[in-house]
């Protein structure tokens, strides 16, 4: 089989080996395992910093496009310019391929929407990578997306993986997931004690779409409230330095610790470490922190976007934010001393994440293939 990738994550040769984003490259290494010959259709450059990882194949053959960006009226023409090139790229390598696999959203899905068109009787795939609820605030060319994508008579032969599940989709909408650990990996969790000091921790960007500095100012109204607890972030972004002044000027050093971007055992010791996730983050589409936290029995607290509440049960498996401050601190510290209700929420989240295995993942993969 001949699969052609497209996507708008920017492929990097560094020496001999391919290198991309990396929770986009941990996916696709799964994907490509026993594909004969892969093609990736992307950008080949990127100028700012880039979480990456190898690709494990080194025989990848990757075709390169324009970065297009729309952000101001330069960059608009240059892309508008570079459309025509793009599409003759994405037309000439779909009609090679046996199976084609979008990424989206994004402007280079959105091209890829458009093109598969042509191509009806091929077997497809999209990855949906976004929010998917039909209710959600979001750009015209995300929702054109979407429409696109579950629109059966445009496109035809596609399975379209989305995060979660929602009312009344077309039938090639398949709800998905993704997955970090192996199901060997649950015969090694310990159980939680749900005691004071109490662990949290957040992992993701600092970057305002995360909102770093709530979960900051969330922990902060626990201590001032007289309740002992700590707060260790992963990750790196552009707010650091910004919380570093918010840990100093508030005197929370004692508290709370930047701890930067670690690998994924160390995280995984930071879940098994800790007894809650803060997550107050503007958009999602399938958190993997919070599947992966839930995993360890760490009980996530997270925003009611996306396919969250779902992944939360609700509430059953997690506590769901308002986002507002006073309001968010008198719920938790009601949480905090219903042990049960803790211990609960732990085993309900394990029960459910540990239904989502790489083995899973795996095996499902085969099966769009």
């Amino acid at each position: 089989m001949k699969l052609l990738i497209v996507t708008l994550a920017p492929t990097l040769r560094i020496g001999n080996n391919f290198q991309s984003y990396a929770p986009y490259v941990k996916e696709m290494n799964l994907w490509l395992e026993k594909i004969a010959n892969v093609t990736i259709v992307s950008p080949t450059n990127y100028k700012d910093i880039l979480l990456t990882d190898v690709f494990d194949r080194k025989d990848i053959e990757v075709k390169s496009i324009p970065f297009p960006k729309f952000s101001n009226l330069f960059f608009s023409l240059k892309s508008l310019i570079s459309l025509p090139f793009i599409m003759w790229r994405l037309l000439t390598e779909m009609n090679k391929a046996d199976h084609i696999h979008l990424r989206c959203p994004g402007n280079i899905g959105l091209l890829g929407c458009i093109a598969q068109i042509f191509f009806p009787l091929k077997t497809k795939t999209a990855k949906y990578a976004g929010n998917w609820d039909p209710n959600a605030k979001q750009p015209l060319s995300y929702r054109f997306q979407k429409w696109l994508l579950s629109n059966t008579f445009w496109t035809k032969n596609m399975q379209v993986l989305v995060y979660g599940e929602w009312p009344n989709q077309s039938k090639n909408i398949k709800p998905f997931f993704t997955a970090s650990y192996r199901a060997s990996e649950i015969s090694k969790i310990d159980k939680k004690r749900f005691h004071a000091p109490f662990n949290f921790v957040f992992v993701g960007s600092l970057v305002e779409g995360k909102r770093p500095l709530y979960a900051i100012q969330l922990l902060e109204k626990l201590i001032k409230n007289g309740i002992f607890c700590s707060l260790k972030l992963y990750g790196d972004g552009v707010k650091r330095q910004e919380l570093e002044r918010y840990i100093s000027d508030n005197n929370l050093q004692k508290h709370i610790i930047l701890k930067g971007n670690q690998n994924a055992e160390t995280l995984k010791k930071a879940y098994r470490e800790s007894d809650f996730l803060i997550l107050p983050s503007k958009s999602e589409g399938w958190p993997k922190v919070v599947a992966e936290a839930m995993f360890w029995g760490t009980i996530p607290i997270a925003t009611s976007i996306s396919c969250v509440p779902w992944m939360l049960g609700f509430g059953e498996r997690g506590m769901l934010l308002d986002l507002d401050l006073e309001v968010d601190k008198i719920a938790l510290t009601k949480l905090l001393s219903d042990k049960d209700a803790l211990n609960a929420m732990s085993q309900k989240g394990e029960k459910w994440s540990q239904k989502y295995t790489l083995d899973l993942f795996e095996s499902e993969i085969k099966k769009l293939l």
